[in-house]
């Protein structure tokens, strides 16, 4: 059984479109690795966070686990919290976690409110 892993909210947006683009050869293939991971085991519990986590780990922008964007990402956090009624903490199976994430943010428009100005909008307003 896979290890629980910390996830930090508003990836949950991010694992709907990605497409092995990203800021780095080591984040890509860290985070097609988490999301591969994830896929496989639907049922793994996770713990939503609005600090760094699994993803953050290989990111260039993350700087002794702080990221160089801090209020954009914690306002992208704080949008999934309030409009998935999810709390920071809470422990979540994934499938469940991205369904949420799928029904409150991705179906009903809200992403492009919560992240267009996100460095990889580009991406998320083809799909």
């Amino acid at each position: 059984m896979n290890e629980e892993k910390r996830l930090r909210v508003h990836h949950g947006m991010c694992f709907c479109f990605y497409e092995g683009k990203g800021y780095s050869e080591d984040f890509t293939d860290n985070m097609g690795k988490i999301i591969n991971e994830c896929s496989k085991n639907q049922n793994q519990f996770v713990i939503l966070t609005s600090n760094a986590d699994v993803v953050c780990k290989n990111c260039p922008g993350n700087k002794n686990d702080l990221c160089e964007s801090i209020e954009k990402v914690k306002r992208y956090d704080n949008a999934v919290f309030k409009y998935c009624d999810l709390k920071d903490g809470q422990r979540i199976r994934y499938a469940q976690f991205i369904s949420i994430v799928k029904e409150k943010i991705i179906d009903t428009g809200l992403r492009q409110t919560i992240c267009g100005d996100c460095h990889w909008n580009k991406i998320c307003s083809k799909k």
